[in-house]
């Protein structure tokens, strides 16, 4: 027999307990549960460590702060794209594991309907969107699912989230045709900023003066229709910019880019 190993990852201790042990009662089920985000993450590389990695994790939308997980820049207001919202850090562990952990399926468990975050989920890398009140062969169908590599939503979540991923990918091609219009120069600065350089870091990487990275800034920030550093770089990761790499670019000094 298959057996399936899956991972709750919940920081409500009944409710994680509870369902691991309805999980566990399954012939073909082995299951174990973590409380946190940064539990989940080490119960992931130990288990690689040891040979025997999770398939399924069964994430809480709400999870308490992650660390080690994919971090999410939010502008209010900038859109579907920009990153889940303040409180779905469980959404950020997704992303996370997406990364670290590609070969593991991540289906969350949320308290009610929501199409922008199930949709924000779905961008972060989840397979599934589940209520934590349904009931226990429906969840155990959507585990199967998955690893069959089938996305799972409930059906009144669908139209909702299909508008908002519409909505996303229209902001995305919104967002790249704004950053094309950049110089290369400015392309190079957009891209400190978002590896979180300031002005003056910025000024030492590229070899030019305060003064000129200032004007640069300046310049992205009117091409880009942006009020501040934060919305240029949440719009520069919904085009897909690159940070710039600290330790192996290398920067050609001023006067080699327009």
């Amino acid at each position: 027999m298959v057996r399936i190993r899956v991972l709750v990852v919940d920081d409500h201790r009944i409710f994680a307990e509870s369902l691991a042990a309805a999980l566990a009662a399954e012939p073909d089920v082995d299951v174990s549960a973590a409380g946190s985000g940064p539990a989940a993450l080490r119960c992931l590389e130990r288990a690689a460590a040891e040979g025997r990695r999770f398939d399924v994790l069964l994430v809480d939308a709400d999870l308490g702060a992650v660390v080690g997980a994919v971090p999410a820049q939010r502008e209010s207001g900038s859109g579907p794209g920009a990153g889940p919202p303040p409180g779905s850090d469980g959404i950020a562990l997704v992303a996370g594991v997406r990364v670290s952990h590609p070969g593991v399926r991540t289906v969350v468990l949320a308290e009610r309907d929501d199409p922008r975050r199930a949709a924000l989920a779905l961008q972060a890398g989840a397979s599934g969107w589940v209520a934590k009140d349904c009931s226990l062969s429906r969840l155990l169908a959507v585990v199967r699912g998955v690893l069959r590599e089938e996305t799972h939503l409930p059906p009144a979540l669908l139209t909702g989230v299909l508008r908002e991923l519409t909505a996303a990918r229209k902001h995305r091609t919104d967002s790249e045709r704004l950053v094309e219009s950049l110089t290369p120069r400015e392309h190079e600065v957009l891209r400190c900023m978002v590896a979180g350089l300031g002005r003056k870091d910025v000024a030492a990487r590229l070899f030019l003066s305060p003064h000129t990275v200032r004007t640069h800034m300046q310049n992205v920030l009117g091409k880009l229709g942006v009020h501040s550093t934060l919305a240029a770089v949440a719009l520069a990761r919904r085009a897909g910019v690159r940070p710039a790499d600290l330790a192996g670019d290398v920067v050609e000094r001023s006067g080699q880019l327009a």
